[in-house]
């Protein structure tokens, strides 16, 4: 089986990016990050792809650039590098339909809570100001709407007393650094099917 091609976007620190790059320099994911897209140059996240030889591109939204434009920028750098599929680890720009149906079912998000609730921003805040007793993260495939996509994983998270939206945040990253590499081993070793809203892992995906 031929190794994927990933791309990970990222705006920030990249923790689930290094997480996903840890799992593929360990064999754990039959796939290469082959290039990682920011839309912000003081990304921390950058500092992972240089040191471990991965292209990085800058794509910054010009003034008054139109989303299918900028996404457009950003679809042309993807079929250069010849993309199979494209992690969103912490990219804070809602994706446009033209990139949505170039990539379908081959773009993967993580959301910090239990999808369908508290989509969009604020995830952990949502979670502890509405009460709940149990978060989580979701990873999913993306689709036209926000945080709406095929859910592939889920792990759940408890809210203890005195959670803050920080002290949720924290305890529910770790289980992304978790999730998420699972998701892409799934993905790359060809074991995840879409069928409508499900997706179906194959017996081999059993134990990863």
């Amino acid at each position: 089986m031929e190794k994927k091609r990933i791309a990970c976007c990222i705006s920030g620190r990249g923790s689930n990016f290094k997480a996903i790059l840890d799992a593929v320099n360990t064999n754990e994911i039959q796939g290469e990050i082959v290039l990682v897209v920011t839309d912000n140059p003081g990304a921390e996240g950058l500092s992972y792809a240089h040191e471990n030889g991965i292209r990085s591109e800058t794509v910054v939204r010009k003034k008054g650039e139109p989303r299918y434009e900028y996404f457009e920028r950003i679809i042309r750098l993807f079929e250069e590098y010849g993309v199979d599929l494209i992690c969103l680890a912490g990219f804070m720009k809602v994706l446009s339909g033209n990139i949505v149906s170039r990539y379908r079912n081959r773009i993967i998000n993580i959301h910090p809570a239990l999808l369908p609730s508290f989509p969009g921003e604020k995830a952990q805040r949502q979670a502890v100001e509405y009460g709940v007793k149990v978060s989580g993260c979701t990873v999913h495939f993306v689709d036209e709407g926000v945080d709406t996509g095929p859910i592939i994983l889920q792990e759940a998270v408890p809210v203890e007393d005195g959670d803050t939206e920080e002290t949720l945040a924290a305890r529910i990253l770790k289980k992304e650094h978790v999730l998420f590499p699972r998701a892409v081993k799934l993905f790359c070793s060809d074991m995840l099917t879409v069928e409508g809203r499900f997706v179906r892992v194959s017996d081999r995906g059993l134990g990863c």
